[in-house]
């Protein structure tokens, strides 16, 4: 057996209480000048990390928005710069993440990501902005946190809806891993563990949401899932959940969990070493339905549909994605790729 495996330089810390010590990990850092950054519905907890942090705080940002618009990063680049930040906190999920990302990539700022979902994009070097309707995503270690603080408290009140999807989008990013071009046997390992780990906390969360071991383990599935995207290429999914986000501003995290039984239906057959961990990992002999029906009985829209999407857009996806191809396990032609949109337009699997 011969392979290539890549680890990403990163320090991880994590349990209970770990968001406590940011301000020891800003200074093992050495910095001095931290801009706090979140969305508006994360203010809140922004605040609470300035407050932890005290004279290390150079300010807040609180406009971090879902598929990182160019204005918006612009706009954090620029508080950045007139604060005289010397590293910027992310605290809250993909939207903060992602803005994090956009600064770090021109202005080379180090970033401490402190993540209260379960998308896993801390664990990754994939940037991506949206602008004009169209996400341009790319790789860069220069985005990649220096620090990350896992605390599964800060997710005890992560709404159960948010949960799921975000756990799902997390899912997703291993499914990806499994049959990507440059996986390998470490990267299996742990894409089959994640999924494991969330399929099995994400039922738990939904009945009990206070449940500290679930929320544990949900979390330490999508560190795993996180890590095998940023270890490995991007497919089909991944493509598809970019062009819906970009241009059909689409919920990011809705829009993985709704497409992935439908990816994963048409690539599972080229791709038979993927179909069967995740058969172990799922407990199923039928992934793709069990994704989807999964999902929906956790209270998650069945059909991109639901999500906004209609027939009549069908046509500009498949342009932009046959387009610029992606890596895939199989080949994806127009044919195939309209009846794989029409069946999660309507939300085939999921019946």
């Amino acid at each position: 057996m011969t392979f290539t495996y890549e680890a990403l330089p990163m320090r991880v810390t994590f349990g209970p209480g770990r968001f406590a010590q940011l301000p020891q990990e800003a200074e093992q850092l050495g910095l001095r000048r931290l801009m706090v950054l979140s969305t508006p519905d994360q203010r809140a907890l922004a605040e609470q990390a300035a407050a932890l942090l005290g004279d290390t705080c150079a300010g807040v940002f609180t406009e971090a928005r879902m598929h990182v618009p160019v204005e918006v990063a612009d706009a954090a680049r620029a508080a950045a710069r007139d604060t005289g930040a010397d590293g910027c906190v992310a605290i809250g999920g993909g939207s903060t993440v992602g803005l994090s990302k956009a600064i770090a990539l021109t202005t080379g700022l180090p970033v401490i990501c402190v993540p209260t979902t379960y998308a896993g994009s801390e664990m990754t070097p994939v940037w991506g902005l949206t602008e004009h309707g169209r996400k341009r995503t790319g790789r860069d270690r220069t985005v990649l946190p220096r620090s990350v603080l896992y605390d599964p408290e800060l997710t005890l009140h992560l709404p159960v809806y948010m949960s799921v999807t975000s756990g799902f989008n997390a899912i997703a990013h291993a499914v990806e891993a499994l049959y990507a071009p440059d996986a390998s046997p470490i990267v299996s390992l742990m894409a089959e563990e994640g999924v494991r780990s969330l399929a099995t906390a994400l039922p738990v969360i939904a009945t009990n949401p206070q449940n500290t071991e679930a929320r544990t383990d949900a979390l330490r599935g999508a560190w795993l899932c996180g890590a095998c995207l940023g270890a490995t290429t991007m497919s089909l999914h991944h493509k598809l959940c970019h062009i819906l986000g970009g241009t059909f501003d689409l919920p990011h995290a809705p829009t993985h969990t709704v497409l992935l039984p439908y990816v994963t239906a048409f690539n599972l057959p080229g791709a038979p070493g993927a179909d069967r961990a995740l058969r172990r990992a799922l407990a199923t002999d039928d992934v793709p339905r069990y994704l989807a029906r999964a999902a929906v009985e956790l209270g998650t829209q069945p059909s991109l549909a639901e999500l906004g999407l209609t027939r009549h857009d069908i046509d500009e996806i498949t342009a932009q994605a046959l387009a610029q191809p992606y890596a895939n396990p199989r080949p994806v032609t127009e044919a195939a790729l309209r009846s794989l949109l029409t069946d999660a337009l309507n939300g085939d699997l999921a019946l």
